[in-house]
């Protein structure tokens, strides 16, 4: 017990440059109280003293603004800076070294039973306000973006941002602006690609149709609606005036 301790607070002086003392860390950050009251809750939920686990969950939410489930695996040296907002469901699984920021979710998309909250994996970095959604493996050493929503696994090594998520960067080479359709498709920057391709021909057709215009060899067309329009030529009183 005492070598987990001290792992949570070695993590908070290998993330934080402000921290100053062992003194100043133990009694002022609520993310690493948040950490401890989960490790207690989780100790009272795998002996299915589940209204025990929820009560020190809950003790835990209001004292410092983040919900963890009594549920849920945590890894050593988790490091969770402000953290206020931060909400992490019951099965989700978050590996070794892992960095979370404040505002960020770790929850499911639905009411189904069984894994329904991701995996993190090692050494992964989680920026503020980020939504992991979904059973899915978040792979080693891979940093999520600042507001970004992840629905899809991501390999390990990579980064993602972009709602939803979309890899800009995988084993420390950049992904350029075509997307991997086959793992991370996402429909409204191909809507727009779409969109802008029909534009594209529509301005090509428009200036072939003014070039042949210009040459004479189209004739305008006289609309239905003005040629009902004009008035029609009364052939009687013409007749009677040459008489």
């Amino acid at each position: 017990m005492w070598r987990t301790v001290k792992s949570d607070i070695d993590a908070v002086f290998e993330n934080d440059p402000a921290a100053r003392s062992w003194f100043e860390v133990v009694f002022t950050y609520a993310g690493l109280h948040a950490i401890w009251a989960h490790r207690f809750a989780h100790f009272f939920f795998r002996r299915r003293w589940y209204s025990v686990a929820r009560m020190i969950s809950q003790i835990s939410r209001f004292f410092t603004g983040i919900e963890i489930h009594p549920g849920a695996r945590i890894g050593s040296k988790l490091f969770i800076d402000h953290g206020m907002g931060v909400v992490i469901g019951e099965t989700c699984e978050i590996g070794d070294e892992v960095v979370i920021y404040q505002g960020v979710t770790l929850g499911g998309t639905g009411k189904e039973k069984g894994k329904r909250h991701p995996t993190i994996g090692n050494r992964v970095v989680i920026a503020s306000g980020a939504k992991v959604l979904g059973s899915f493996t978040v792979g080693d050493h891979s940093n999520i973006g600042a507001n970004s929503v992840v629905l899809r696994e991501v390999p390990p090594h990579s980064t993602v941002v972009g709602i939803p998520g979309r890899i800009v960067k995988r084993d420390g080479k950049k992904i350029g602006d075509r997307l991997d359709h086959t793992n991370l498709p996402d429909p409204l920057i191909e809507t727009f690609r779409f969109m802008q391709k029909e534009i594209n021909e529509l301005k090509s057709e428009v200036e072939r149709l003014k070039a042949e215009s210009a040459k004479g060899n189209i004739k305008p067309i006289e609309s239905e609606e003005s040629a009902e329009t004009k008035e029609p030529v009364n052939v009687s009183a013409f007749d009677h005036k040459r008489s």
